[in-house]
């Protein structure tokens, strides 16, 4: 068996490696020549995803993996091709098609007769069977569900752990015709394996969803429902700080029971997913009410942070204040849709300088994302914890020697190493009021 993946990013490269370790013979096609260079040379092109290193190498070595910018190259002999070409979108998300529109453009041009097409890309409801089958059919001249074959199946994992996340989670999929679903079926339970978990009502594996839509929608309503649950969350944690209760300690004992499982509170959501797919699953149920309350409730909270901060400093006009955490969650270097950008724009509104530190970030990267670089034991006045990397948990008051006013955006720190200094956070007495 042929597959080609398209697109070898943080998600396709680890699918692609992972497909080629289980026997089948992968193209990895991408448009970025740096990257297909690498990959041919067995050198990941990223860091930070576990054992893609040496798995990389491995399969490079023994011929299972090839990468290429030629689409004619990769899929003509592709029995299946996978499709992990991100959806760019705006400040809004907003999805801008055009990239994995030109990708499935030229996937029809070369397709293999009797091929499967997955798209593993998340995509708003009925975008497989009404945007991309039509596209290609002509760009083939064949016929869906005939000539070639296509389903959606929404990848399920997080950067920093795809190897996992591939065996953890059952793999989804919805054909647009039923034959497509059986191939998408065989093909999956080919090349992955499971893990066995007594936690599901169905044995682990590939699940056949019964349409491309009821597959696209499941992966919008995991996320979505990850969104509303953070935002009953973070208004939990700011109505406990007015009670002056803890809101960690109420988390943990309603969670205690098993029909409750609330997240945790916090200063930003940020990625690729969790601030995105709501915006998609709204974009086709135009009558929701809870997702959009969701996204208002989490938009806000670097704000209220900021609220926060400036009680204790005052006006923060020229006050130097440090976001700790470019990086939308801890130990990933990706700024998508962090909160650090929101914590930036609001801090500059108000007058602050404002500084910046990550660990898995450069100076000159720093730059480029707005901040004034800050290194640990320079002075500042404020301090706003805003992503949870694990070298953070041990910070103390020794490395900002000036700083009068902390922010703990994630509950990480430990107080005992900020004796003397304010500590605060959602979830504890005296957090700002709702903005008007």
């Amino acid at each position: 068996m042929r597959t080609a993946v398209v697109a070898l990013g943080k998600i396709g490269l680890p699918l692609a490696v992972h497909i080629a370790s289980s026997g089948s013979h992968v193209a990895g096609i991408d448009i970025n020549e740096t990257v297909v260079d690498l990959v041919n040379k067995g050198v990941e092109p990223f860091p930070g995803e576990a054992e893609l290193d040496s798995r990389l190498a491995a399969v490079v070595e023994s011929g299972q993996l090839i990468a290429t910018t030629s689409f004619a190259e990769g899929i003509a002999d592709a029995d299946v091709v996978i499709v992990v070409v991100p959806v760019v979108v705006d400040a809004e998300a907003r999805p801008d098609f055009r990239a994995i529109d030109a990708a499935t453009q030229a996937i029809g041009q070369n397709l293999k007769p009797g091929a499967l097409v997955s798209y593993e890309t998340t995509l708003p409801v009925h975008t497989t069977r009404h945007r991309f089958v039509p596209a290609l059919e002509a760009a083939s001249g064949r016929r869906s569900g005939v000539d070639f074959f296509v389903c959606h199946s929404p990848e399920r994992v997080l950067t920093g752990r795809v190897f996992v996340d591939l065996c953890r989670y059952p793999k989804l999929v919805g054909g647009v015709d039923a034959r497509s679903a059986e191939l998408a079926v065989e093909f999956y339970e080919t090349v992955l394996t499971f893990d066995e978990r007594d936690d599901l009502d169905r044995p682990n594996g590939v699940w056949d969803l019964g349409t491309a839509e009821a597959a696209e929608l499941a992966k919008l309503a995991e996320t979505t429902y990850r969104n509303v649950n953070i935002a009953f969350a973070n208004e939990l944690a700011l109505h406990a700080s007015e009670l002056g209760v803890d809101a960690q300690l109420v988390i943990a004992a309603s969670n205690s029971q098993p029909y409750s499982h609330i997240h945790q509170p916090g200063i930003a959501v940020g990625g690729h997913c969790i601030p995105v797919y709501p915006k998609f699953y709204l974009s086709v149920d135009r009558s929701a009410t809870l997702p959009a309350a969701a996204i208002a409730v989490n938009e806000s909270m670097p704000r209220r942070a900021v609220d926060a901060i400036e009680t204790v400093l005052g006006e923060l006009r020229g006050r130097r204040v440090v976001v700790l955490g470019v990086a939308y969650r801890g130990g990933v270097k990706e700024t998508a849709f962090s909160g650090a950008l929101a914590l930036r724009d609001v801090l500059s509104e108000r007058g602050a300088v404002v500084l910046g530190h990550d660990p898995m970030f450069t100076d000159e990267e720093l730059l480029g994302l707005g901040f004034e670089p800050f290194r640990l034991g320079g002075e500042c006045d404020g301090l706003i914890v805003q992503a949870d990397h694990d070298e953070y948990r041990r910070l103390s008051s020794a490395d900002f020697p000036s700083v009068s006013a902390v922010f703990d955006g994630r509950r990480i720190l430990d107080e005992a190493n900020f004796a003397g200094i304010e500590v605060v956070a959602f979830g504890r007495p005296a957090m700002p009021s709702a903005p008007a």
